[in-house]
């Protein structure tokens, strides 16, 4: 497979993963509100935040520093160290996951009583707790067979983890309803823990039968000069820490949010209870909806860092320039049009999924933060493989400023209100994401190219977006015809998707965006695509 081809075709694997999961936890949200209602998911909700705030901490950035470091080792063909660095990391991961249970477990009844203030809460809490150790745990395997830039493995055990959760979370809470709602809530979460458990045994077993080629491998190796476990712990934990920093930053930005945006929308004029709807729109419908393509550039940034690392530990300066230039392609690809369709379609969306209409003005001005956050989050994956995590975190802090200062200012305009906010967002993370590009060019030597990157895909997408609103009018005026108003918005908006997905793939091709090698790399479909778009003479170049 090509330099290129590895870490596309990983990208593809995590991103479809990481979409199934994205849909599957959706889903289960839905059943288990069905189920349990307002009261019984405030409970459930009131273990997951302190749960998965916990489990960043127990894992904190190791799992990256694993992909790197067995990344660097493999390419320098060094397999013994690959294995130690796997084997240290998994001990630091495991005591770690393991002490962090056993507080959580041991803190229960005091976080249900003195921080969520809710006695009830007891129960989900230590339902969730077994869940940190076996996930932890799980994140070493992954980081482990990242490094290989073997990605399958991780993604089926994010696929059957996420499988396991649902089924077990709403299996416990029907059986459990009866006896209370804190019990059902609790079986809910206990949900968690088994599909950490069945997680972790399908990497157990891929890793049982994939260790003997290893071990030969390793056998094969004809020097070794191990470095000191210490060494060894050091280098993970310079990997790690900023990273953890990092994931840190964003909940930080939130909760600045919290108390700047509620507080200027009442200086604005607006009651407590119409601030606080306002910003429930904002944050809880637009910016998860805005979140939701993120998925792919995630994947890809995660696919990236061994990428790099292994280019970067050769010192194959035109490999690391090359599969740069080829990730920011693609973000920019697929972000540009993610962030157009979501404009246009912003009310239908937001009706579609939310049933609020008054939402789609906060993500029709959140829509463009797509572009500077996907770029920052696959830059960022770059920059980690090159081994500077730290420069990205720098570029979020002052990103986030920017964000905190213009929503102060720009909330209580008139007019603007609750979208000066959203704008501060698109603003701040445009900061960061130019700044990480700013980096990645002058560590790399890639240069931003306006023809290729924003001009033919600005092409490509205006006849987008000319069918998308043309078709979803269309459609939405037809159906309303004879099909209730949220039937016709859905089917509209559906179809109007779809199409664009279509118009954009075309219009690519006919503009020149895409070559046949680029082509070619589409993940099963790309043989087949490029002799189909040869048959109709759809590629210029």
């Amino acid at each position: 497979m090509s330099s290129h081809g590895t870490f596309i075709k990983g990208a593809a694997i995590l991103a479809v993963a990481g979409v199934s999961v994205r849909f599957f936890g959706a889903a289960m949200r839905i059943v288990l509100a069905a189920i349990v209602g307002d009261e019984g998911i405030g409970l459930y909700q009131m273990a997951y935040p302190i749960y998965s705030s916990l489990l960043a901490i127990s894992t904190a950035g190791i799992p990256v520093a694993i992909s790197k470091l067995v990344a660097e080792n493999i390419a320098y063909h060094d397999y013994r160290e690959a294995g130690r660095v796997f084997r240290l990391a998994l001990i630091i991961l495991a005591l770690t996951g393991l002490v962090i249970t056993l507080l959580m477990v041991a803190g229960a009844d005091f976080l249900a009583v003195a921080v969520v203030k809710e006695p009830r809460a007891v129960w989900p809490l230590w339902a969730i707790s077994p869940a940190i150790f076996f996930v932890t745990i799980m994140s070493a395997f992954r980081g482990f067979f990242q490094g290989q830039q073997k990605m399958t493995p991780t993604a089926l055990s994010q696929l059957l983890e996420q499988v396991v959760r649902v089924l077990v979370s709403l299996g416990l809470a029907v059986y459990l309803l009866p006896a209370g709602l804190e019990y059902a809530a609790a079986g809910a979460a206990f949900g968690a823990v088994a599909g950490g458990i069945l997680g972790l045994a399908l990497l157990l077993f891929i890793f049982w039968q994939s260790r003997p080629a290893f071990q030969e491998l390793e056998r094969r190796q004809s020097r070794h000069s191990p470095s000191a476990p210490g060494e060894i712990i050091r280098r993970i934990f310079t990997l790690a820490i900023p990273v953890t920093f990092g994931s840190l930053i964003l909940p930080l930005i939130t909760l600045i949010d919290l108390a700047v945006v509620p507080r200027q929308l009442q200086a604005a004029g607006f009651t407590a209870e119409r601030a606080t709807a306002l910003y429930g729109q904002l944050t809880g419908m637009a910016s998860s909806i805005i979140y939701f393509p993120n998925v792919v550039t995630i994947a890809l940034g995660m696919s990236l860092v061994p990428a790099i690392s292994e280019a970067y530990a050769l010192n194959n300066h035109k490999a690391i320039v090359s599969r740069s230039a080829m990730a920011i392609k693609l973000t920019l690809l697929f972000s540009i049009p993610a962030a157009l369709g979501l404009y246009i379609l912003a009310e239908p969306v937001t009706v579609l999924l939310f049933n609020n209409a008054e939402a789609g003005r906060s993500l029709a001005f959140m829509s463009w933060s797509v572009i500077p956050l996907c770029i920052y989050v696959s830059t960022t994956g770059i920059l980690q493989g090159l081994g500077r995590p730290i420069i990205p975190v720098l570029n979020m802090v002052y990103g986030g400023l920017v964000k905190t200062v213009m929503a102060w200012f720009l909330t209580p305009v008139q007019g603007l209100d609750v979208g000066g906010a959203a704008l501060a967002s698109v603003a701040g993370m445009g900061v960061a994401a130019v700044l990480n590009l700013y980096y990645v060019s002058r560590l790399t030597g890639w240069r931003f190219r306006p023809l290729e990157l924003v001009l033919l895909p600005g092409i490509a997408v205006t006849f987008m977006s000319a069918a998308v609103y043309l078709l979803f009018n269309t459609l939405h005026s037809y159906l309303g015809g004879f099909l209730s108003p949220g039937t016709a918005n859905g089917m509209a908006t559906l179809a109007a998707i779809a199409a664009g997905i279509l118009v954009y793939g075309l219009s690519l091709l006919l503009v020149g965006g895409l070559t046949r090698e680029e082509l070619s790399l589409v993940p099963v479909a790309g043989r087949h695509l490029v002799r189909l778009a040869d048959r109709f003479k759809l590629i210029r170049r």
